[in-house]
């Protein structure tokens, strides 16, 4: 018997550039009437600018069916490791929060 991939099966490539990944710590999420922009920044101690690592643009369905995907992993880990620490989230204003400064604004 051949062994044929299934129709809906898509073979990914990781490249070794992609695969180290890039470090965030914290995550800032805009959107237009057709898009989600989510920015992951790293943000250190003691410096007045942090930089973009990566910008990812994606379609509102994907960003729901993102947003499902990590609600499945999370109970995943927390089943597993524990309940993550979960401070109370920073209501919106426009500012970037910077995580190592106490009191910081959001």
């Amino acid at each position: 018997m051949e062994n044929k991939p299934k129709q809906n099966e898509i073979k990914i490539e990781l490249t070794p550039e992609v695969a180290n990944g890039h470090y965030s710590n914290l995550a800032v999420v805009s959107h237009s009437p057709n898009e989600f922009f989510i920015d992951f920044i790293a943000v250190a101690p003691n410096m007045p600018q942090a930089k973009v690592q990566s910008r990812i643009i994606m379609t509102p369905e994907n960003v729901k069916n993102l947003a499902a995907a990590l609600v499945d992993n999370v109970k995943k880990y927390e089943a597993t490791f524990g309940p993550i620490e979960h401070k109370q989230p920073r209501k919106a204003t426009g500012e970037i929060p910077n995580p190592f400064i106490n009191g910081a604004k959001a």
